[in-house]
């Protein structure tokens, strides 16, 4: 059934869903406006999102292919000496925690999301990419208004903002960082769009720009080197299907992690009678929490340590595997993590649909001198690199939390989401699911409704629920930590929900100031 709905797209940012939308509006499709919100976003959301970073866009196209486009980090080709390396910690205090990060030019990993931009644009966009970078090159040279959210972030990050004299002129003035109400301008990253509109990708991975980086990085002891980026490549995957309740779940496969993760979660739900409980009583969040601990417990018993071999995704969600942790579901019936990461869903009325997700860590203090673009810390991530840092294994895709996702209903989407939050990605997007398929939510209540996060025998609980908060009254020994008022922790899930009817509608996630764009 065509839809009633020209499209829509939720974000998190008014001007970045505006720049989608205004794609759809000028007869583009759901990959021209996914397009020009990556672009738009490295502007309106500069501490979440970079063209030094990288990410994720799964693909549904309107002849109900499914493609996963993997343009995450990868690590460098060569190692140097540790001992040569700009490898650091900074503090970030967010307030009630303070927490270590790891920037310089030794946590660089090779970004990927100006080659994932052009390559997906390239297979399924329709407009001309100077059509699709005019929304980005506006804000950059007009200036975008900072909002009460980035505000924010840019205060936590205050450490990483002022870290080298390229970045700090543009997230501050007179050394002071910007406020809310004040603008955010890049004209740098705007000559810079320009460039790679004119020449490709290739202006990024192999001319001035490349060859500015790599000597930065040789010379101020970083690992990238020129092979690096020109070996650089877009990887296409097959996505990661499975079923839950009637629906079919399209999200990000291995070697990320998070897709897969919130399929056994899913997976352990659906031998549970969810929509018999209600919702938010200390049954349905201590059924939660169970599947989030033993999926946590699944995954530590061999599935990490395999994350690269064949199979490994089908080996771990086979029912066999599934029922021995289903079993102990149906027997029960954190530290503050920043999580720079943002997402953004796109649904047109032709039947194409994607979901982005892209991050650049915290960053890691460095701006190309002369481009606006900073690059990211992927391999100062603690999360990223369990077994240590700096023992990477070399040109190897970093495995990712990042799990854009679609669910199908009868070979079409009918919900597509994702989330930024590192660790809380996938228990984020598990729950709006939850909510819409579970509890037949409308989309706004299920992005926005309170939330929980178990993780090492802790209870993070949002405020909404309507229960005391009493570890007693739980059949666990975890920790319950009540969280005074939502926040940005447990995630950030901008979602689009086709009706019965083909109308369109959307949700951003207040956690994060997400705004929805629908047109008609």
């Amino acid at each position: 059934m065509p839809a009633k709905t020209r499209g829509a797209i939720a974000a998190g940012h008014p001007q970045t869903a505006e720049a989608g939308a205004e794609m759809l509006r000028l007869g583009g499709n759901a990959f021209d406006a996914a397009a020009a919100a990556m672009l738009a976003a490295c502007v309106t959301e500069p501490t979440l999102t970079s063209l030094g970073g990288g990410g994720f866009l799964l693909a549904h196209t309107a002849e109900r292919q499914n493609i996963l486009f993997d343009f995450f980090t990868q690590t460098p080709r060569y190692r140097r000496p540790v001992e040569e390396v700009e490898f650091y910690p900074v503090l970030v205090n967010f307030g009630t925690a303070v927490q270590e990060f790891h920037i310089g030019m030794g946590a660089i990993a090779v970004p990927g999301t100006v080659a994932g931009l052009f390559h997906m644009h390239r297979r399924l966009g329709r407009l001309p990419m100077s059509v699709v970078a005019e929304p980005a090159l506006h804000y950059a040279t007009a200036g975008v208004e900072m909002g009460d959210f980035q505000a924010y972030c840019f205060h936590i990050l205050r450490p990483i903002l002022l870290a080298c004299p390229e970045t700090g002129s543009l997230c501050a003035r007179e050394g002071e960082l910007l406020q809310g109400g004040d603008r955010y301008h890049n004209p740098q990253l705007a000559d810079t769009i320009r460039l790679l509109v004119q020449q490709g990708p290739q202006a990024f991975y192999e001319g001035d720009l490349a060859q500015a980086l790599v000597k930065d990085s040789q010379t101020r002891g970083g690992y990238l080197s020129l092979a690096d980026l020109r070996h650089y490549q877009v990887v296409e995957r097959q996505p990661l299907i499975t079923r839950y309740r009637g629906t079919t779940l399209v999200t990000n496969p291995p070697p990320s992690s998070g897709g897969c993760l919130i399929a056994f979660a899913l997976g352990l739900l659906s031998h549970t009678d969810v929509a018999s409980q209600t919702f938010g009583s200390v049954e349905h969040l201590t059924l939660l929490a169970d599947a989030m601990r033993l999926t946590n417990v699944a995954r530590t018993d061999g599935y990490d340590a395999q994350i690269n071999q064949a199979g490994v995704a089908e080996q771990f969600l086979a029912d066999a595997h599934l029922q021995h942790y289903a079993q102990q579901l149906q027997q029960t019936a954190g530290v503050n993590k920043w999580g720079s990461t943002t997402h953004f869903s796109v649904m047109d009325g032709e039947g194409n649909a994607a979901s982005v997700t892209a991050s650049n860590g915290e960053g890691s203090g460095y701006t190309i001198p002369g481009t606006g673009i900073m690059l990211n810390n992927m391999l100062g991530e603690a999360d990223l690199h369990p077994g240590g840092f700096h023992q990477w294994q070399t040109d190897l895709r970093i495995s990712s939390m990042m799990a854009p996702t679609m669910v199908l209903a009868e070979g079409t989407p009918e919900l597509v989401l994702g989330s930024g939050g590192s660790n809380r990605i996938r228990t984020a997007i598990l729950q709006v699911i939850s909510n819409v398929i579970d509890f037949q939510m409308p989309i706004e209540q299920a992005v926005n409704c309170a939330r929980i996060h178990w993780e090492a025998d802790v209870m993070n609980l949002e405020p909404g629920f309507a229960i005391s908060p009493d570890p007693a009254r739980f059949p666990w020994n975890g920790q319950i930590v009540p969280w005074e008022q939502q926040n940005m922790f447990f995630g950030g899930v901008h979602a689009v929900l086709a009706g019965a009817d083909g109308t369109l509608s959307g949700a951003g996630d207040r956690r994060r100031s997400g705004f929805v764009a629908i047109v008609e």
